[in-house]
């Protein structure tokens, strides 16, 4: 009777089958970068938020119940401002929120978290999509003032004159342009605002925020939503994480940085972008968009889990250490998303082990 390997041809294996193979063989469950100690307890922990985050945090929890048969990990797929409003109220042990808390919300944090301030850890890094829909276009570039011309309804149709400054020798049609937006609070709303007012400011006249600002366009809730009406919408252009234009398959557009170059939302070029962000003390990263040029995506997400330094489970504790570690990094980086850069890797990771 023929072997395992006699039976399959591993070199014709795709790269998931592959991992699978292998596992089959060792009787591992998890890939090497997983041998390290999951920090395992017992019970349960429940976080709700960002909907950017869901694919990298079922594939933690996944390795986490895999690992720790005793211990329960719950996560709601709500939207950033839907999971901040749950924590502050009282719910779950951790937010996941596309946007560091307001002034107002870290004061309702600490009375939440009694009398100590919340702790940010950002765990999920990747690129905001451009994701568009317009028959017979691919390759397209565009400038961050033409992206808030387009989302602010002054560029209209896609042979606009802007478009084709951003764009020389491509064909572009008439077709109406139909932008699409989050309809629920979002911190992926938060993002791509706070790279219009930063990197576009002329052209943009609204604050950064979580609601939508402008006028028009179609409304959708969460980022699953979104992609799906770009998807059947010709003309469609909307924001979303990467990964939701992959799984999609959506073209993306490539973003205009500082200097004039022009950058793919790539997981390398969006981890370089975060690489140079500033850090506040409690691990809170800004952004400076003229800083970022050279191959750095300038369209960038950061994603926190917001917990309490004290009073969180044991089970939450154990689960968020391992998404700071090497093994849930790498996880995260399978699932669609950048890993951390180590030294911010070392830095979240090193905040998990003062919760208690």
């Amino acid at each position: 009777m023929p072997t395992t390997a006699e039976r399959y041809d591993v070199r014709k294996l795709p790269v998931a089958a592959l991992a699978t193979f292998l596992l089959l063989l060792t009787g591992c469950d998890e890939p090497a970068e997983s041998a390290a100690p999951v920090p395992c307890a017992t019970g349960a922990a429940s976080g709700q938020g960002s909907s950017a985050q869901a694919n990298a945090i079922n594939e933690w929890i996944r390795q986490y119940q895999i690992a720790c048969a005793e211990a329960a990990v719950g996560y709601d797929s709500t939207g950033s401002g839907a999971g901040v409003r749950a924590f502050l109220a009282g719910t779950g042990d951790f937010a996941g929120t596309d946007a560091p808390l307001t002034e107002t919300e870290q004061t309702t944090a600490t009375t939440r978290c009694g009398g100590a301030p919340a702790a940010h850890l950002p765990l999920v890094i990747g690129p905001i999509a451009l994701a568009y829909n317009v028959a017979g276009v691919a390759d397209l570039r565009l400038t961050p003032a033409t992206i808030a011309k387009i989302f602010n309804g002054k560029v209209t149709t896609w042979s606009d004159k802007a478009i084709a400054a951003d764009n020389p020798g491509l064909v572009l049609p008439a077709t109406p342009i139909r932008p699409v937006h989050r309809e629920d609070s979002s911190g992926t709303t938060a993002n791509f605002t706070r790279f219009l007012a930063g990197a576009a400011r002329a052209d943009w006249p609204y604050p950064p925020g979580s609601a939508w600002p402008a006028p028009g366009g179609l409304a959708r809730s969460g980022s699953d939503r979104l992609a799906a009406a770009i998807a059947r919408t010709d003309g469609a252009i909307g924001y979303a994480e990467a990964s939701y234009a992959r799984v999609n398959e959506l073209a993306m557009a490539l973003v205009g940085d500082a200097r004039g170059d022009f950058a793919a939302p790539t997981d390398q070029a969006a981890a370089t972008a975060v690489a140079s962000a500033r850090s506040t003390g409690d691990l809170r990263l800004e952004v400076n968009y003229p800083d970022l040029y050279g191959g750095a995506y300038p369209l960038v997400q950061v994603t926190y889990e917001v917990v309490c330094r004290t009073g969180a489970s044991a089970v939450a504790r154990g689960f968020l250490a391992h998404a700071a570690s090497p093994a849930g990094q790498a996880a995260a980086s399978r699932a669609g998303y950048a890993p951390l850069p180590d030294t911010l890797r070392e830095r979240v990771a090193a905040e998990v082990a003062t919760l208690r």
